[in-house]
């Protein structure tokens, strides 16, 4: 591509800010727990694309490479800030909400987290967007740069992970 067939840089980083500022600020805020400190590291992430823009455009997939940025920048600020507090998420799920054993819901639910963490990052990314931010795969796939085909194959090899970890009837299926 050259430099006459790309879009105005200008557009083409609104656009994608514009497309991706809510999913990415979700996504910090399952890790940073706080919007105050995930809009913090999605700004940082967005001044970061803004400034390398050009460079970006010319990556074989700039979805896919934002979102690297801003996975970076969200573990970054999280690291600054204070410990990972993935954990803390499994006092705020639905399932805690609605158990009728709480402190075995939160057992349950911390075990799940850390098996979690036990993922590759893509796996993470892709169970944290489908499973806890409930979204769709096509959705998910927009976001990250990746097939909707990607996504699907990501959560069946996560699940049989997750089994492995925690045994079969101890996963996420059936949680959406």
């Amino acid at each position: 591509m050259t430099a006459a067939d790309r879009p105005d840089p200008d557009l083409s980083f609104t656009a994608f800010h514009q497309m991706n500022r809510a999913s990415y600020v979700r996504y910090a805020e399952t890790y940073l727990r706080h919007r105050q400190d995930a809009e913090e590291a999605i700004d940082s992430t967005f001044e970061h694309l803004l400034r390398t823009w050009d460079e970006v455009l010319l990556t074989e997939n700039p979805a896919a490479y934002a979102w690297t940025v801003m996975r970076n920048k969200v573990t970054d600020h999280a690291r600054a800030r204070r410990p990972p507090l993935i954990d803390e998420a499994a006092f705020n799920t639905v399932a805690l909400r609605d158990a009728v054993d709480p402190i075995g819901q939160i057992t349950e639910t911390l075990a799940l987290f850390r098996a979690l963490r036990q993922l590759t990052d893509r796996q993470q990314d892709v169970m944290v967007m489908i499973y806890l931010q409930g979204m769709n795969a096509p959705e998910a796939a927009a976001v990250l740069g990746m097939t909707s085909a990607t996504v699907r194959s990501t959560v069946r090899h996560s699940l049989r992970r997750l089994r492995e970890i925690l045994g079969p009837d101890r996963t996420m299926e059936g949680q959406r």
